[in-house]
């Protein structure tokens, strides 16, 4: 089993790098752009987000037509602590 495969055993690998891809970008991000960056489609991406809306961990952010998305402090605590279990591997 190669390492990748160990981390999924434990995570769902598209909602951990949906955290994990929001905490680390350096710009805006939106459901469309959080869905090619981790080759997912839109659908899947916002019944996730709003999933994780529910427990705190996003934040939704009308700008215009599109919502800008944003980590909680909770948000990004799970982020980060998803993104060192990764590492160990």
């Amino acid at each position: 089993m190669t390492n990748k495969n160990i981390f999924n055993v434990f995570f769902r690998e598209k909602p951990a790098m949906m955290l994990v891809k929001l905490n680390t970008s350096k710009s805006d991000i939106y459901a469309s752009s959080l869905a090619k960056l981790i080759d997912c489609t839109y659908s899947h991406v916002v019944k996730i987000l709003q999933a994780m809306e529910k427990a705190g961990l996003v934040n939704f952010e009308k700008q215009g037509r599109l919502k800008l998305l944003t980590l909680t402090k909770k948000g990004q605590e799970v982020a980060t602590h998803i993104e060192h279990i990764k590492n160990l591997f």
